[in-house]
């Protein structure tokens, strides 16, 4: 029962650093400035080019 308790304390204290670890890591591209969009090859901003 305290093996138990224990595990579930470690992995409620995990769990909010492994939840903001997986939203940094790429799954959302982050905000540019207007006129520049998110070039994932680069992995940075990049000028859009206009039409």
């Amino acid at each position: 029962m305290k093996t138990r308790l224990t595990a579930a304390v470690i992995a409620l204290m995990l769990a909010p650093g492994l939840a903001m670890a997986m939203c940094n890591a790429g799954q959302h591209a982050p905000s540019c400035k207007e006129g520049f969009k998110w070039d994932q090859a680069k992995g940075e901003c990049v000028l859009n080019p206009s039409t």
